[in-house]
């Protein structure tokens, strides 16, 4: 019987890192998934960190895995990466072995490592006999340019035409991001099968030595800080409030996301404007233990986007019973289906209001709280379940 295959690549290139990435996760979950429909017929695989390609030997995989849950589950992302020297033993023991192709395997990509190398990409499915199955994330880059990292639009179309020109199955997170593939796949000419599979909702694990929470209402924004995430609406509210109320009357906001690009201004402002002390804690990172400690006991979660491609904080916000304020784009409409309240990102006002109501109880607070009693969270066995119906029309 030919082979399933599971790029594990991006799990490996983050040896050195303590906590997470949404990627990140989303490739532990293809593992995860994946293994425990196939067991021991799934294959993995990787482009090792020094460029060689090859298989893992499961139990080494699984190891490998172990390891990195155990890590993600107790350690602060406040912490420096691991050094390169601290990091050698675990990445010699990942060196890959040379693969045992059998003609018809699928090959299965859950992240956007090594896809701006087609060459490459076309000689592993080569090497391995294997067609190609791979997950898009988003276009935002390619279609948002003013939010990406310097030359990160070339570097995603790259990585699209990629998948338009190789891949014979495509998995998409959301219906919006599925229409933001389509043109892309019709300009290669190519009838490739889309398949719509929601992320799945991470139970993330309580922390064995829960960490300290605010005591007073707070709120909680968690994401990269970019220009994307619509930092600055958040701290200039949070700016006018601490102006315009008494001090007892300015709820507190917390932001988790290790500082990014192009974030000038918000950086500015967290460091030196006087108004927002007292008011606005950053974390850079935490644990999944102690990120969920946050997302229980927040008012509510802030999400104030210019786009995403499908809003993996609203969905583990929703599921353990926080309100949500996010941006009333597609995606996270499909996310949070018809229970978070929808702002303009750019309706400051509305912002202010909703934040205040919810942090007072009132009237929106209230209703989505009754609404929360009918979401059901999208599961990784729904998206599994996709992704393993698209491998077996892939198999020969």
């Amino acid at each position: 019987m030919s082979d399933v295959i599971l790029d594990l690549s991006r799990l490996v290139s983050r040896v050195r890192h303590h906590t997470p990435s949404g990627v990140d996760r989303v490739e532990m979950a293809y593992a995860r998934g994946l293994h425990a429909r196939y067991g021991d017929r799934l294959r993995f695989a990787i482009v090792h960190p020094v460029g060689r390609y090859g298989r893992l030997p499961n139990a080494k995989a699984l190891h490998f895995l172990d390891m990195l849950e155990a890590r993600w589950a107790l350690e602060d992302g406040d912490a420096k990466p691991r050094s390169i020297a601290s990091v050698l033993p675990a990445l010699v023991d990942l060196l890959p072995e040379a693969p045992r192709p059998v003609p018809g395997s699928v090959y299965v990509q859950a992240s956007p490592h090594h896809l701006t190398k087609p060459d490459l990409v076309r000689r592993i499915l080569t090497r391995e006999q294997a067609r190609f199955l791979c997950l898009v994330h988003d276009l935002i880059p390619i279609d948002y340019p003013e939010y990406a990292r310097p030359n990160g639009a070339a570097l995603h179309q790259r990585r699209i035409e990629t998948i338009a020109a190789l891949a014979d199955g495509v998995i998409v997170n959301s219906a919006a991001t599925g229409q933001s593939m389509r043109p892309w796949l019709e300009k290669a000419g190519r009838d490739v099968p889309t398949h719509v599979a929601l992320l799945g909702t991470h139970d993330m694990p309580l922390a064995p030595t829960p960490e300290p929470v605010p005591a007073d209402p707070y709120f909680l924004c968690v994401g990269t800080i970019e220009p994307r995430k619509n930092h600055l609406l958040l701290l200039n509210l949070w700016r006018a409030m601490a102006e315009s109320l008494p001090a007892s009357a300015v709820p507190r906001l917390v932001i988790v996301g290790r500082r990014g690009w192009e974030n000038e201004q918000v950086i500015d402002m967290l460091e030196r404007c006087p108004a927002l002390v007292g008011h606005v804690e950053e974390r850079n990172g935490c644990s999944d233990g102690a990120l969920r400690d946050l997302l229980r006991g927040a008012r509510a979660l802030l999400l104030p986007s210019f786009a995403e491609g499908f809003g993996m904080p609203v969905t583990e916000a929703l599921s353990v019973g926080t309100a949500v304020i996010c941006s009333d784009l597609p995606a996270l409409r499909e996310a949070g289906g018809d229970a978070p309240d929808f702002i303009d990102p750019l309706d400051g006002p509305g912002w202010r209001a909703a934040i205040l109501d919810h942090y007072r109880g009132g009237p929106l607070h209230t209703a989505q709280r009754e609404r929360l009693s009918g979401w059901l969270a999208p599961t990784w066995e729904d998206h599994v379940a996709i992704l393993c119906s698209a491998i077996e029309a892939l198999r020969r």
